[in-house]
């Protein structure tokens, strides 16, 4: 950091030195009554007796659409407990129908709902968060940072909820398990709380402690529940689980001997957790299941760098912010368990699709000293694929066995959500002497990471700095030293050089952002931060591209007080600037957005933004510097009200460059409900790409000017049609059908192919069509997964599941079609069948 930085960041602590102190003073208070056991039935009627002695909270006011006055219908909360259970009665009055259709758990933005927040660290950071929508579905959230719109959905822990709806409103009843929530050892307990209220058939979302429009804060803004006093109790659970599989195979050839046509299949595994104090818990697993309710996308990948997808499986989702920094690139789960890296070959080849993981072991939660802690440890096996040639068995090792660690340890700061984390990773390989793989995977890899939040007032300070280190054979350092993210193969770089003698590589990053938060009129943020050469995670992290200094500003001007015309409205500028340390400018863009909110609650976005004329070190794939043509763009975003049951939304791209370069896509989506058990909707996407940069070969012969190579692109003309459709049936609460598929199809057809005619510029010369092989092509996929679940007890669920992969590809130069979309349905691909029975166990 610049000593100006520093000095800025010095100045913020004296902007506001007693915005902490006020907020405290003015915090909330409710009492949660103490009542024997057994005092509640969880019926959703409210008409026992303990909650007639509870103390009701008083004066809930509007978020939404009129800020700070009452809300337009009464709403009765009370809180009461036993030994082993917070429990929370709510009666809401209304004065229009109840809109509360049924819904999957977590999905609630179309239903009638009633929110709980907990922050039972009383840190004014973290809050956990609990509702039921008034049909009964169940609402949790956690959120691991001060910030109303970093919702965590992944969070699922057991409780039960019921609900009940009458002519003039519902009640609701919640029973919210302590062995479900992480809490320092104290007596009496103090808990931060808020409770909102959504009603959809009215735009109005109502809160207990006060939350504006214009509040990016959270629990730091919540009141204070008193009352409890709650004493830790021994906490173990056991979820065991069963399945039996199978998968059919589609292009099945008789003469391969690794398809038996069902290929049956069965499993067994068991999570544990196990409770350490009230605030520490252990998770174990053995044989984890991680079966996936949702595909990822297709995607057609041309470009060098790989693509990341979202982790789904439960283990690592589960208390992942505790995992994770302000630079999110140090931790990326789905490097453990991911599909081989070795290859084989052979007339038939059976490679496994991951690989397995042994074990794995997490301790999370929080000290009452305000220290958070979050370690991961995992160990997958090595893996060998079988080969089939000239009618021989063999085997090849393609994966070795693997050791991963995390840990992170978190400081707060104050009581204004500041704080300071230290983190480091590990990744361990075993290869036994003139093993192959070792000449293709690094052995160790280590980082070491620090990251920090400031928040002072309306202002936030944020910073992280970190280290790698990789080592390894000369080959696979090599091999890391030319991908993608470094190319140091480079010819015209002297600040890094191709060594194929190296045993190891070094790197570090680092930056800082300043951004002012919740001002009623005026935001902004300012950042920067840099990426040396030899940094490098994706041995458990994850990186597209290192070497680089980035710069990058934002300022915006709001107005949230509703007029006659538009409820509100914004406009913002940014920019953002990046070089590579050769002083290069590899980025360079200005943009500008409007954004509007009708006053039917529509809301609409449109952005523009201009790329400058840079150089691209990574365009020729380990060649020279390539310059890129200017272009621009523009973006266009359009809404329908949150809590509309037919809901809709428009997302259209498009841009031009000096070169003739073309990007077009448009995103409508659609969302109704013909019943309020069902809900469809779908998300067809058309994209359309011309590219006149495309890179298709390196070959040798070229002049001096391009450094004795021959760079060869072409202009390529994409066409991209895809369907996202989901239907959900919902039985009860606790009993859902739900599918996904996707039918996919995405073209691409080379013209005017040329070759670089010197470095640092993007001129082109001629090279016939047909001095390469085609590269056209035309791919087709469908993929869908159809998915019975049922809660059986709570904790405890059966699934049902049906899994579709259908691909096929053509050379050739047609273009995509909606047709072929459809047809990709009839192509030929694999059926997975699967049935899976878990039981939840605990004490």
């Amino acid at each position: 950091m610049t000593p100006r930085l520093w000095l800025l960041a010095v100045a913020l602590v004296w902007v506001n030195p007693g915005a902490a102190q006020a907020q405290d003073r003015e915090r909330k208070r409710a009492t949660a009554t103490r009542v024997p056991d057994g005092s509640v039935r969880m019926d959703g009627r409210l008409d026992e007796a303990a909650w007639r002695e509870a103390v009701p909270l008083a004066g809930f006011t509007q978020k939404e659409p009129v800020e700070g006055s009452p809300a337009t219908d009464t709403l009765d909360v009370r809180f009461v407990y036993d030994a082993r259970a917070l429990y929370v009665g709510a009666r809401m009055t209304s004065s229009t129908p109840v809109q509360a259709p049924l819904g999957r758990r977590d999905d609630a933005d179309q239903a009638e709902h009633l929110l709980v927040s907990l922050d039972t660290y009383l840190d004014r950071r973290t809050a956990s968060t609990f509702g039921v929508t008034a049909t009964g579905t169940r609402l949790d959230y956690y959120f691991a940072s001060d910030n109303d719109f970093a919702d965590d959905d992944t969070f699922n822990p057991v409780w039960e909820a019921r609900t009940s709806v009458g002519e003039r409103g519902w009640t609701a009843e919640l029973r919210i398990p302590f062995s479900q929530l992480r809490f320092n050892e104290r007596s009496p307990q103090v808990w931060g709380l808020n409770v909102r209220r959504w009603i959809p058939s009215l735009n109005e979302e109502v809160f207990w402690s006060p939350i504006r429009r214009t509040d990016e804060r959270w629990a730091s803004l919540f009141g204070d529940l008193h009352g409890l006093d709650v004493q830790p109790r021994p906490r173990v659970e056991l979820l065991p689980y069963v399945t039996g599989n199978s998968r059919v195979i589609g292009n099945r050839d008789a003469a391969d001997p690794f398809n038996a046509g069902v290929n049956l299949g069965v499993g067994a595994g068991a999570d544990v957790k196990l409770g350490i104090g009230s605030n520490l818990t252990l998770e174990a697993t053995v044989n984890p299941d991680f079966g996936q309710v949702e595909a990822d996308p297709a995607q057609v990948n041309l470009s060098a760098f790989e693509i990341f997808f979202d982790e789904r499986r439960p283990f690592f989702v589960e208390g992942a912010n505790l995992l994770t920094g302000n630079a999110e690139s140090y931790f990326y789960s789905r490097r453990i368990g991911a599909p081989p890296q070795g290859r084989a070959s052979g007339d038939f080849v059976d490679v496994p699709g991951t690989t397995t993981i042994l074990g794995a072991a997490k301790l999370t939660g929080r000290l009452a000293s305000g220290t958070s802690v979050g370690m991961l440890s995992a160990v997958t096996d090595d893996e060998s694929a079988r080969t089939f040639t000239s009618g021989a068995f063999g085997g090849v090792r393609v994966a070795p066995r693997t050791f991963y660690s995390v840990a992170r340890i978190e400081q707060q700061i104050g009581r204004q959500s500041s704080s300071v984390a230290l983190m480091t990773t590990a990744v361990h390989r075993q290869f036994d002497a003139g093993d192959p793989l070792a000449a293709l995977l690094a052995r160790n890899a280590f980082t070491l990471s620090a990251d920090s939040i400031l928040r002072l007032g309306d202002y936030e300070v944020q910073s992280f700095l970190g280290a790698t280190y990789v080592g390894g054979e000369p080959a696979a350092i090599a091999r890391l030293q030319q991908s993608s993210a470094r190319f140091f193969q480079r010819p015209d770089v002297s600040y890094v050089r191709l060594d194929p003698a190296r045993r190891r590589l070094a790197g570090a990053n680092g930056g800082v952002s300043i951004e002012k938060q919740n001002g009623r009129h005026w935001q902004w943020e300012a950042a920067t931060s840099f990426t040396t050469p030899e940094f490098e995670t994706n041995d458990i992290g994850r990186l597209a591209q290192a070497d680089g200094v980035l710069v990058a500003s934002e300022l915006q001007y709001q107005q949230t007080t509703p007029g006659r015309w538009l409820r509100s409205w914004d406009i913002g500028v940014g920019q953002d600037h990046e070089w590579n340390y050769a002083g290069d400018i590899q980025s360079s863009e200005l943009r500008s957005e409007i954004g509007l909110t009708l006053p039917n609650f529509w809301e609409a976005e449109l952005t523009a933004s201009y790329e400058f004329r840079r150089q691209d070190m990574r365009l020729t794939r380990g060649g020279p510097s390539m310059q890129r043509p200017a272009r621009w763009t523009t973006v266009l975003a359009v809404e329908t009200r949150d809590g509309a049951q037919t809901q809709g939304d428009l997302q259209m791209a498009y841009g031009r460059s000096e070169d003739g370069d073309l990007d077009f896509v448009l995103v409508p989506q659609f969302s109704v409900r013909p019943r309020p058990e069902w809900q469809l909707t779908v998300s067809p996407s058309y994209v359309r790409e011309v590219g006149t940069q495309q890179y298709v070969a390196t070959l040798a012969g070229g002049g001096p000017d391009t450094y004795g190579g021959r760079y060869i692109f072409g202009r390529i003309d994409r066409s991209t049609y895809s369907a996202q459709v989901r239907a959900n049936y919902t039985f009860k609460p606790d009993l859902n059908l739900d599918f996904y598929g996707e039918p996919f199809v995405a073209s691409g057809r080379y013209d005017s192919l040329g070759e670089l005619a010197a470095a640092r510029t993007r001129r082109l010369l001629p090279v016939g069509l047909d001095q390469l092989p085609s590269e056209d092509f035309l791919v087709r996929s469908f993929r869908s997964n159809l998915v019975l679940r049922w809660e059986w007890r709570p904790g405890s669920v059966f699934y049902l599941v049906w899994q579709q992969n259908r691909e096929a590809e053509d050379a050739t130069r047609e273009r995509a079609s909606i047709g072929d979309m459809f047809r990709s349905l009839g192509a030929r691909g694999d059926n997975f069948f699967a049935v899976k029975m878990s039981l939840w166990l605990s004490r």
